[in-house]
């Protein structure tokens, strides 16, 4: 049996959602004013994704301003989006030397800029759209949740799953009582493997010291995920992981430092940054459509000759073997809520494709999906088993199932209406940063349990 088709809900399901507007009826809410943006990072999150909703929903959403220190991604910019040249700014310094220039900004800079980036936007009088992760600090996590709060801005961070069809659905399902009491979560995350040497062994999130701990600039999705599913706070939190597979001892023999130096393995290797970058059918520019959002990452445009100048120059274009990543390339994480959920999640850089799978399971019934096939397998206990499917709308932005495009519609909708509160809010967020990094002091220390409570009092400043 399908339970439910697009723009509908499951029967027993409706009425649960925390917002208003159902992110399955597209066009139903009236906008009360275009909010207008500024963009602080114009990267393959600030300029790739969000901003792309301005294209499908220019009613919705006017880009006015933007800073970067990249020239050639500020062109692209002003031709997409015809801002003036004299509102494109070579720095986010810049940008914050004019006076408030939009009702809200979009923050898409390296992650150590997220908090003092923020911080400055929000004096300014700005509402934020704050990509993840907000820092690996957990206490500038909580300086700027106190200053979103003194300054009454609202500011949402890009937690984008929950905004996804498949997670609101489970929810929804969690909500509606019919897996009884919720005991247990197992979720995974799996890696491409062409992704995991792009971003976390080549790329700008390889070092923790840099950026973020994997668990924390990956996962931190999956961290508020199962903190939002659980409905509880987590009380205790226990990781293993390491750096395996991605260091010189597992280099094999004939490898150079870059792909092009002349390496004589490259025809066995699956991370050969030519194959990855310009001939595989699915990352390539060569696929014939300007390649994968990784393409773009390393060449301002994604055209073959730019591309290959990039992995003989650039960062993109070294042996994975050879590179100075530190982070983890494989991790489990053990949670225990204070409803007594229990709830595991392991990630792993070893896979074909970018995928999610989670499995609940309740006092009544239990249900399973994969994110990339977008169908959920409902069983209550005793009955027929059901199939959800979420087959859901289908357009050019819709990155992370859909809750790209999801996350912006519900953005505008927020600052149009005047409110401050956020379904992935500052307050929300900081307490998913502090499980992920906890899992990492854990994780570094042979798996030691972390109570949280007593985690989190380091970083609370002291009384009397």
């Amino acid at each position: 049996m399908c339970l439910g088709k697009q723009g509908e809900w499951p029967q027993g399901l409706s009425g649960r959602s925390e917002n208003k507007r159902c992110f399955c009826h597209y066009g139903v809410f009236k906008m009360k004013k275009k909010v207008t943006f500024a963009i602080c990072g114009c990267g393959s999150r600030g300029l790739d994704a969000y901003a792309q909703y301005q294209k499908l929903h220019p009613e919705e959403m006017e880009i006015v301003a933007a800073a970067d220190i990249r020239p050639k991604r500020l062109e692209l910019l002003r031709e997409q989006f015809h801002v003036p040249e004299e509102m494109c700014f070579s720095s986010d310094e810049e940008l914050f030397r004019q006076p408030r220039l939009a009702d809200a900004m979009i923050i898409a800079t390296q992650d150590q800029q997220h908090v003092p980036d923020a911080m400055r936007a929000l004096e300014l009088g700005y509402h934020l759209l704050l990509e993840k992760p907000v820092s690996s600090d957990i206490a500038a996590c909580l300086r700027l949740q106190e200053k979103a709060h003194e300054m009454q801005r609202a500011v949402v961070v890009c937690h984008v799953l929950r905004y996804a069809d498949f997670y609101r659905r489970l929810h929804e399902i969690l909500e509606s009582g019919q897996l009884g009491q919720l005991k247990t979560i197992c979720a995974t995350e799996q890696i491409g493997y062409w992704h995991f040497a792009h971003s976390y062994v080549r790329g700008n999130w390889r070092r923790s010291e840099d950026t973020s701990p994997m668990i924390l600039a990956k996962s931190c999705h999956d961290m508020d995920m199962l903190r939002w599913l659980c409905g509880s706070k987590c009380v205790q939190v226990q990781s293993f992981g390491c750096l395996d597979y991605f260091t010189e001892k597992n280099a094999p023999e004939g490898a150079t430092s870059r792909c092009l130096d002349g390496c004589t393995c490259r025809g066995e290797c699956p991370y050969d940054a030519e194959e990855i970058y310009v001939t595989n059918p699915e990352t390539g520019v060569d696929n014939g459509e300007g390649g994968a959002w990784l393409v773009r990452v390393i060449a301002d445009r994604p055209e073959k000759n730019r591309v290959m100048e990039a992995i003989r120059k650039g960062p993109y274009g070294r042996c994975v073997f050879h590179c100075d990543n530190d982070v983890a390339d494989h991790q489990t994480v053990n949670l225990l809520f204070e409803n007594q959920v229990t709830a595991t999640f392991t990630v792993s850089a070893f896979s074909e494709k970018n995928y999610r799978t989670i499995r609940l399971t309740g006092t009544k019934g239990e249900i399973e999906g994969n994110l990339e096939d977008n169908k959920l397998y409902l069983q209550l206990f005793g009955k027929e088993p059901q199939v959800l499917d979420l087959a859901g709308y289908q357009d050019e932005f819709t990155g992370h199932g859909g809750g790209d495009m999801h996350l912006m519609q519900y953005f505008c909708e927020l600052i149009a209406e005047g409110r401050t509160d956020g379904l992935t809010g500052i307050d929300a967020s900081v307490e998913s940063h502090a499980i992920a990094m906890a899992a990492e002091e854990s994780r570094l220390n042979g798996g030691r349990t972390i109570c949280m409570a007593d985690y989190m009092a380091k970083f609370m400043p002291e009384k009397g």
